[in-house]
């Protein structure tokens, strides 16, 4: 059954759909941790039926505004009222709490590792008091709503990261709150999946009166949102719907191909620091500028042999971006290292199809029991390439991972690392690789300096080595501030930053890295993949990596999707596109008001990959104007209002998105 049918069968909340009250105030609220002020005179007001979404960068207080708001964590100043009541100690919050979801961020962190899914959702609606005769079939469809019904006796510690969301988002909607507030729920989560919880959730808040205030690291999930604040250094900059916070950064992304690309970047960011090397694709945001001047503007610095200028509005990600960059312009660091002279760098960046795998996997299998994990898989990757391992949540890609870095032994397939056999030397493999895991492995209670030297110590420096390797690597990977710090105190960004020094230390010529960017902030996103496209390019090393993140699949050189386990498509970003376009048609998107009957509709007549996107549905078409007479004969008879069509370029989240749609419509 899908969303659409599952969200008519949830029953409307008892609050009344005519409720026109503030179910959350919050009037100048502060909160300092010590001497870090955490919260600056917030203010803001959340109406009822509201999804209301918090965005901005690590540690920018959007965690400890949903905590203050949960009743779990006291405020220094200010007032918070939610339901009319006022929240401002242990005891006020307990009028409320039954009233309210709370989901934490981290992956799993308010669950329990040893329980089922099952048993988990049972426990916390034992917590919550939910009545016997309603639990079961109440749990029965939320399990069937987030895909987990087929592993609910599986225990919650063998669980994906993504599979830990959304049972975590089970326990949290288990009780039917009034409020939910769920930070960062879609970290870790494949685009599939998060398309299919913001359709359950947007759906739950519409039609069942509930409200719910998110934080989010993934901007184009603002579509979703009816109000949005963006918070910076504990303060909310801008408050209002997407469009308004587009309107801080006005301007114009300008793309142009480019056969020197991660060169033609170092160039242009001496003027534009908004800049991307996206395979072949440079990609440029030109601020205040409309798109004639901003094309005209290129063309005066890019180098002779580009491609043809395309001008398009930019998209909130930038936007965010360059406010990030125009607030902490002198914490660039990651950017502004390793320029290298164009002439050497020329020398020893391009890509060489003759150069050696460094990577390399035949025919790989592993079995845990009864269940295949991966099914002979078999995989590439040449010293100086960044290959890209995508696929939806336990589709196999971290065991993948284990395998080829020697900490699981495959059950049969063969395969080599580093010139290293897997299976055989698990330890000459581990002393010529970098590895970050899906789960953040320093110590907290070091700071980023002591990491680095512990680290240095495990791979066997020497101290003359180590002086010189450690100042290296905080430069190269964009440390410097930040040496003394605790490490438990760094935002997400510098964190995973210090974990890929760390797993760089020893200088390997591989690196492994399982979701690296997770919950990092669009600028710290950018930046690590800057530092690891000058790894690939500058210095040969082969690179593995998954990601949730489809932009990030376009600095990949080569990607392979995997689904149940097996490889079901591969080839470079463009092949892939171009492929998808061929066989299954252009991308075709449409604004309504009612998307979940208009999903159900479309998905009824045959358009069975449709998919909602915001307030809007997108799918592929084969012939655009056909579709959209029939379409627009379906909608008139169910009186569902359409406007805004559009023909839309093929991206590589519809390439993931079709993918994966496709296989189970295969396995049903």
């Amino acid at each position: 059954m899908d969303t659409a049918a599952l969200v008519d069968r949830i029953p409307v909340s008892p609050l009344a759909k005519d409720e026109t009250h503030s179910v959350i105030d919050v009037r100048g609220v502060n909160k300092n941790y010590k001497r870090t002020a955490a919260l600056r005179d917030i203010h803001l007001n959340v109406q009822h039926g509201e999804v209301f979404g918090l965005i901005g960068p690590d540690g920018s207080g959007k965690s400890s505004l949903i905590r203050a708001i949960a009743g779990v964590q006291q405020y220094d100043a200010g007032i918070i009222t939610v339901f009319g009541s006022r929240v401002d100690s242990e005891r006020s919050a307990e009028r409320v709490k039954s009233r309210i979801g709370l989901m934490p961020q981290g992956l799993g962190n308010h669950l329990y590792p040893e329980l089922s899914i099952e048993e988990n959702i049972d426990y916390f609606a034992g917590l919550r008091l939910v009545a016997k005769e309603t639990q079961g079939e109440r749990k029965d469809r939320l399990l069937e709503m987030t895909r987990l019904k087929p592993f609910r006796r599986r225990p919650m510690k063998q669980l994906s990261g993504g599979m830990k969301q959304k049972l975590g988002l089970v326990c949290t909607l288990i009780h039917q709150p009034e409020l939910v507030l769920l930070d960062e729920p879609t970290t870790g989560v494949d685009p599939v999946s998060r398309r299919d919880f913001w359709s359950i959730l947007t759906d739950l808040v519409h039609e069942s009166g509930m409200t719910a205030i998110i934080s989010t690291a993934y901007m184009d999930e603002a579509a979703y949102m009816d109000r949005l604040a963006l918070f910076m250094d504990g303060k909310i900059i801008s408050q209002g719907s997407e469009d308004s916070l587009l309107a801080l950064a006005p301007g114009t992304i300008v793309s142009y191909k480019s056969e020197t690309a991660h060169l033609e970047t170092q160039r242009v960011q001496a003027k534009y620091p908004q800049v991307q090397a996206l395979g072949d694709m440079v990609r440029v945001f030109v601020r205040d500028e409309e798109p004639e001047a901003a094309c005209q503007s290129i063309s005066q610095i890019a180098s002779p042999n580009h491609g043809a200028f395309t001008a398009t509005p930019p998209e909130l990600d930038d936007v965010v971006a360059s406010l990030l960059t125009d607030e902490a312009a002198e914490s660039s660091s990651a950017t502004e290292s390793n320029q290298l002279d164009e002439t050497d760098a020329a020398r020893r960046s391009p890509l060489h199809p003759d150069r050696p795998a460094l990577i390399h996997a035949e025919q790989l299998v592993r079995d845990f029991g009864k269940f295949r994990a991966v099914d002979h898989v078999c995989l590439e990757v040449a010293a100086g390439r960044i290959f890209g391992l995508l696929g939806s949540n336990g589709a196999g890609k971290t065991t993948v991972i284990k395998m080829l870095t020697g900490l699981l032994p495959p059950t049969s397939g063969a395969g080599s690392v580093a010139g290293a056999p897997i299976g055989k030397a698990s330890q000459a493999i581990r002393e010529r690789i970098g590895y970050m895991s899906q789960s953040f492995s320093l110590y907290l209670d070091l700071t980023a300096l002591e990491n680095l030297e512990f680290y240095a110590g495990v791979y066997g420096l020497f101290p003359k080595q180590r002086r010189k390797r450690i100042p290296e690597l905080i430069q190269k990977v964009g440390l410097h501030g930040y040496e003394r710090r605790l490490t438990a105190d760094l935002p997400m960004g510098i964190r995973q930053r210090l974990a890929l020094g760390c797993a760089l230390v020893h200088r390997p010529r591989v690196i492994f890295l399982d979701e690296p960017t997770s919950g990092v902030d669009v600028l710290g996103r950018r930046q690590f993949w800057e530092i690891l496209v000058r790894l690939a390019r500058d210095e040969g090393v082969a690179i593995l990596v998954t990601t949730h993140y489809m932009v990030e699949a376009e600095h990949c050189d080569d990607l392979a999707l995997m689904y149940a386990g097996q490889v079901v498509a591969a080839g470079t970003p463009e092949t892939l596109r171009i492929n998808l376009q061929q066989n299954a048609g252009t991308p075709l998107s449409f604004a309504t008001s009612s998307p979940t009957h208009a999903l159900r509709v479309a998905r009824e007549n045959g358009f069975q990959r449709a998919a909602t996107f915001g307030r809007n549905l997108r799918m592929l078409s084969g012939d655009i104007e056909r579709d959209k007479r029939r379409l627009s004969g379906l909608f008139q008879a169910e009186n569902i209002d359409v406007s805004d069509w559009q023909r839309d370029e093929v991206t590589m989240e519809d390439v993931f998105v079709d993918s994966i749609l496709s296989q189970e419509q295969e396995m049903r």
